[in-house]
């Protein structure tokens, strides 16, 4: 018997991925993960991948412009069952390949806008978020359209950098200052904030007093050498809860060894397998939507970098996939 509170939605099979035993993996379009295009379902999904190739708001190498379609490349060889997780997330949940955000990439201000209104758009429909970047600049308009749906979140920021600092030659929107922006407009809920990954030389110890009067706490990746990814997992589940979550990951979170195609690398960063671990660890988080940046491919050397960030992607959509059908099965079962 149908549940009166089920929709179309949860009773349609979600259409996945072209199969690779039939159209090798090397062909056709690159969408992440070879999954449909948002318009092949009906302009609606559980989960939509959107690119945003921008990367006006660098203060060293550019190149973050061409990061998406660069890991939409690399995640053609992603497969349908995540051993990891034990899930399958194409066919838990709809998700679909957006395409890309257009904005200006001679006008951060309206870049950001843009990026608002098109996440204000796509959320509006139920989708959660799941955005190829682009440089970090791109993680404040994302935020502030997360907001208004669910309040302030708490964020999970994994970088080398803390993307706190105030301006960048007066400018107040770059990649390294989102997360001020986030908690001067006060979208992002103040208890539950960490960054994750940090390390490297700082313009000076007041980075670091600052940072903490907005009420991030810092694991760095020499504490997740040090103490390990369950440890560094139950950590950060604990801070934050049930909170409604956003994920933002720089790349360059990772060592160079294992992203060097980024802008900003700094020696000494995590492995991917760290990362991949961390994020396994928070899959009973309330994860809302997430983004992966600064991917820089013009630095990369055989896909080292946009391999990882496929796959930093591909684990938070599991997640996000799971919550989604749990949440269908809880109001079928209503």
């Amino acid at each position: 018997m149908t549940s009166s509170h089920e929709t179309p939605e949860m009773r349609e099979t979600p259409r996945g991925p072209v199969d690779s035993s039939r159209v090798p993996r090397f062909a056709g379009p690159a969408t992440f993960a070879r999954l449909p295009r948002l318009d092949e379902v009906g302009g609606r999904a559980d989960v939509a991948v959107i690119g945003v190739p921008f990367d006006s708001g660098v203060s060293y190498r550019p190149g973050a412009r061409f990061g998406g379609n660069a890991i939409r490349e690399a995640s053609r060889l992603l497969r349908p069952y995540n051993p990891a997780q034990d899930a399958s997330p194409f066919a838990l949940a709809q998700v679909a390949d957006g395409g890309d955000i257009a904005v200006n990439p001679f006008n951060i201000n309206e870049a950001v806008e843009t990026v608002e209104a098109a996440a204000d758009e796509l959320l509006g429909t139920g989708a959660r978020l799941m955005t190829l970047g682009g440089d970090h600049t791109i993680a404040l308009p994302l935020l502030r359209s997360v907001a208004k749906k669910h309040g302030p979140v708490a964020l999970l920021h994994f970088d080398a950098h803390l993307d706190t600092w105030d301006t960048y030659f007066g400018a107040e929107y770059t990649h390294g200052t989102p997360f001020r922006r986030a908690v001067e407009e006060g979208i992002l809920d103040t208890s539950a904030l960490s960054h994750v990954g940090t390390r490297g030389p700082l313009y000076g110890k007041q980075d670091l007093d600052d940072d903490a009067k907005m009420g991030f706490g810092i694991v760095t990746s020499a504490d997740v050498m040090r103490r390990g990814v369950d440890e560094v997992a139950d950590q950060l589940r604990d801070r934050i809860g049930d909170r409604p979550l956003y994920i933002s990951i720089d790349i360059d979170c990772l060592d160079p060894a294992f992203a060097p195609g980024t802008g900003t690398p700094e020696a000494g960063g995590m492995t991917s397998r760290e990362l991949l671990e961390i994020l396994r660890g928070l899959a009973s988080c309330n994860l809302v939507s997430a983004d992966v940046v600064e991917v820089a491919p013009a630095y990369d050397h055989a896909e080292i970098t946009s391999v990882a960030a496929s796959h930093t992607a591909y684990e938070l959509t599991t997640i996000m996939s799971r919550q989604i059908a749990q949440q269908n099965a809880q109001a079928r079962e209503q």
